[in-house]
């Protein structure tokens, strides 16, 4: 199984907008594309000067399923993302094989 994990920190001006966003829209969005099974919002909890950051993560059966989300649906949730949030957040994406 893989594990695609998208942190992203947060103006706090918007965080209680954006975690509704994930929650109601995003999140299921990129789950409904087939390519990931189920995913999970976290908060961090040891935050660091003031900000606000959050991990949303979304599990995959294979690599070659990610690449097709990556490759045909990634550009365009990314881009209504950044037309709702532009400016405020700044994201980093890491991809983590489960082991166990």
């Amino acid at each position: 199984m893989i594990l695609y994990n998208v942190t992203t920190s947060l103006e706090p001006s918007i965080a209680d907008e954006w975690v509704a966003y994930m929650r109601e829209h995003h999140m299921a969005e990129v789950v409904g594309t087939g390519c990931f099974i189920k995913s999970t919002l976290l908060r961090l909890l040891n935050e660091e000067d003031g900000g606000v950051t959050y991990a949303a993560q979304y599990f995959s059966v294979s690599l070659e399923q990610l690449d097709a989300y990556q490759a045909h649906f990634a550009p365009a949730l990314r881009q209504e993302m950044d037309k709702r949030f532009a400016g405020k957040y700044h994201s980093f994406r890491t991809t983590l094989e489960v082991v166990e």
